[in-house]
């Protein structure tokens, strides 16, 4: 696969490592003469050039990619990195990064984004899913269908823990896609049972997120009159 970053500072250094370490091709395009350090990825292409410019991405020939990421500190050129990439070279997926929270409105498919990533909103929800059991804690949103990556614990007293997943009535527009359990990464078959304490990774549509987290809570006492 190849893979084009653009912002070739910390940030984009360290996604082209992991990137090149599983085997894909990458390419880091800046502007700064500062941040051309090919010494620090040796084994990726590098390219000195304005990501906003569309002959900067030609020269890059972005068409060829299959991922582009956005990956720079300034949230107007990451949106603009975006929109060339999407919709002047048909580039299959667009990743752009967030940097004030505030601007996360913005980085949708209208601007050509398919993943945003906004590290604040990240940082808070892994503290939210590392102290809270039984909440739903959003990950990551999916511009394509409204749709967002979410997790939750499942609690010790929950109305499905014990249950086969292809017994559940999951909402609409929800898909379980794994399943954590202590060290173990699951895929979901039917016959697989929840347990208290796994953590489950949701595709959902935000409309369906309550009915979700409602599904999956605490089982509710029922009395006789």
């Amino acid at each position: 696969m190849r893979v084009a970053i653009a912002g070739a500072g910390a940030v984009g250094r360290s996604i082209a490592g992991e990137l090149l370490e599983n085997g894909h091709e990458v390419l880091l395009i800046d502007k700064a003469p500062t941040a051309i350090s090919v010494e620090r990825v040796p084994q990726a292409e590098w390219l000195l050039a304005d990501a906003c410019e569309i002959t900067s991405l030609d020269e890059a020939a972005l068409q060829r990619c299959n991922v582009v990421i956005a990956a720079t500190g300034d949230d107007k050129v990451n949106l603009v990195v975006s929109l060339l990439a999407k919709t002047e070279y048909g580039v299959p997926r667009v990743v752009a990064r967030v940097n004030n929270p505030k601007n996360e409105w913005l980085f949708n498919e209208a601007w050509g984004v398919d993943v945003a990533v906004s590290t604040p909103r990240l940082m808070s929800a892994l503290v939210e899913e590392a102290v809270s059991v039984g909440d739903l804690v959003r990950l990551l949103r999916f511009s394509h269908g409204d749709a967002n990556l979410v997790e939750l614990t499942l609690p010790p007293e929950s109305a499905v823990a014990g249950t086969a997943v292809g017994d559940v009535d999951w909402p609409q527009d929800t898909s379980l896609v794994t399943i954590i359990r202590g060290s173990r990464v699951l895929t979901p078959s039917p016959e697989e049972t929840l347990e208290a304490g796994d953590e489950l990774l949701f595709v959902a549509a935000q409309a369906r997120e309550e009915q979700l987290e409602d599904l999956l809570q605490v089982r509710r006492e029922t009395t006789e009159s």
